[in-house]
């Protein structure tokens, strides 16, 4: 069976110590987190995060045998220097953020979180939490869902679809993703091409609902504070709006010298400051895309936090 290249280079990327201290920010299933283990030596310690309890409870199933060497934390990687604190880790030499959906939340249409599969608007990765896709369908104002639907799902037509939204739950609560579905396709003028009318509306309401972009940038910036000199920070992107974050983020950090008028230079940027180590992303190959059509649009970029700035242009002098 080929092996997905894309978990194949990120571990070449983190150059995994074998004594090292790691962090799965995004364990889901434990496929990242796994794959560190195995290369972690027997005083190699992993720490992995969820905000979705079931994630957590699989994933302890499938790591039984690494327990003495991993330790899951329920909780979201927005937090993720809080929740390190709390499993007494003050530094790491890698951390992991694998941004996509794992397959068991897509296919569990209880969940809601694909169209695919028939269930209730729910959408939350924390179930404890009181917005539901359900919530903002049927309470928000036409206005409000047209800029989640532009902001969060680079909808065209989301004025229309608000609209359309608007006027279906005037008979009645929308509360299944089928339905939903089909009021997206019917005001967008049905299915067109392969990829489906409601694929970029419900996007969006999944990154309303669980405020990723808002976890994102702080857990990002968090991450890079975590490093320890070396430490590497990986992360894989599946939408332009994530991975204009890690982006963004990344080449803040990555900063970039800049001419004096009175001559010399200056770097300007932010601290900790790191390097690139993709300089600019990978991306799986044909056959994993083939096997894995999800990851069809998977982005992985990976920087290394260094001393300062100097050391970086002394280096690539």
């Amino acid at each position: 069976m080929h092996k997905p290249v894309m978990l194949i280079q990120m571990m070449e990327l983190l150059s995994v110590k074998k004594e090292g201290v790691y962090i799965d920010a995004t364990v889901g299933s434990g496929g990242h987190a796994k794959a560190l283990l195995e290369r972690l030596g027997v005083d190699g310690r992993l720490l992995g995060i969820d905000r979705d309890e079931d994630a957590i409870k699989r994933t302890e199933k499938r790591l039984l045998d690494r327990e003495g060497q991993c330790q899951l934390l329920l909780g979201n990687f927005s937090d993720i220097k809080g929740l390190a604190q709390k499993a007494r880790v003050k530094e790491v030499d890698g951390i992991v953020m694998d941004l996509g959906m794992s397959s068991e939340q897509i296919d569990q249409g209880d969940r809601g979180f694909s169209f695919m599969h028939e269930g209730l608007l729910d959408m939350r990765m924390d179930r404890t939490q009181a917005v539901t896709a359900e919530k903002i369908v049927n309470t928000y104002d036409r206005g409000e869902i047209a800029d989640i639907l532009w902001n969060f799902g680079e909808e065209k037509a989301s004025s229309r679809v608000a609209n359309r939204i608007v006027l279906a739950r005037q008979k009645g609560r929308i509360k299944t993703t089928k339905e939903l579905a089909q009021i997206v396709s019917d005001a967008k003028g049905g299915r067109r091409g392969r990829i489906h009318p409601a694929t970029k509306t419900f996007q969006a309401l999944r990154i309303a609902v669980n405020r990723e972009l808002e976890s994102l940038s702080k857990g990002l910036e968090e991450a890079v504070g975590l490093l320890r000199e070396g430490g590497r920070l990986a992360v894989i992107s599946y939408h332009s709006l994530e991975d204009r974050n890690v982006k963004q983020c990344f080449s803040q950090h990555v900063g970039r010298w800049e001419s004096l008028n009175e001559g010399g230079s200056r770097w300007k940027g932010s601290m900790p400051v790191a390097q690139w180590i993709t300089h600019t992303f990978v991306v799986p190959d044909q056959e994993e895309v083939q096997q894995n059509p999800r990851a069809r649009s998977s982005k992985l970029r990976v920087i290394e936090r260094i001393k300062n700035a100097e050391e970086k242009k002394t280096k690539t002098k």
